[in-house]
């Protein structure tokens, strides 16, 4: 015989099918969540197959496979590992197209004529990306007290987690002077070969 449930069991079964479906949507969008694994500024040397110099001259975004994806155009100010045309094109995911905007932490964005340091990667045949996103990025600004071009690294400011002393810390190159930064790099890819 099929015994019929209360209200409070029907309510009870409800909660217990809602908490459920819930419990896996938080598994399901921890498991897709960006997750970058901390570079060290030598790794990002030997890893990337370009560096250099640019300055941004615009971006465009667009809608490929369902996902919106920015092309960011730079001009090549100099080189310092690698071969790169006098313009070159940078493809991140994220950014505005058909009326919607797609945001991806990590991926950083450019501002028309920003100079900036990147540590670029691609595949032949394919369109270069930032390596590492926001730690292959270092901005180039002018100090407003000396009027030095400085560098600071994207990632800076963000905590890494050190498994070892279980705490946080903050990592990266924040306004470091140009010449120094330079120096830092030649000597990073130099080691790297």
């Amino acid at each position: 015989m099929r015994e019929k449930l209360s209200y409070a069991q029907r309510q009870r079964f409800l909660l217990i099918l809602f908490l459920v479906a819930l419990v896996l949507t938080i598994v399901v969008a921890a498991a897709t969540a960006t997750t970058l694994a901390p570079l060290s500024f030598a790794e990002l040397a030997r890893s990337a197959t370009a560096v250099a110099r640019l300055r941004c001259i615009g971006a465009t975004s667009d809608m490929s496979g369902g996902e919106i994806w920015t092309l960011t155009q730079f001009d090549v100010l100099s080189r310092e590992k690698g071969s790169l045309p006098e313009r070159v094109v940078i493809r991140m995911p994220g950014g505005h197209a058909g009326g919607l905007r797609s945001h991806v932490d990590g991926v950083p964005e450019f501002r028309p004529g920003e100079e900036v340091y990147l540590f670029l990667w691609n595949r032949e045949g394919e369109p270069y990306r930032v390596l590492g996103w926001t730690q292959g990025t270092f901005r180039i600004f002018r100090d407003a007290l000396s009027g030095a071009e400085m560098v600071t690294q994207d990632s800076a400011a963000t905590p890494v987690f050190d498994p070892k002393a279980k705490t946080f810390r903050r990592e990266g190159i924040a306004r470091m002077g140009l010449e120094n930064f330079e120096t830092k790099l030649r000597k990073a890819i130099a080691a790297g070969r």
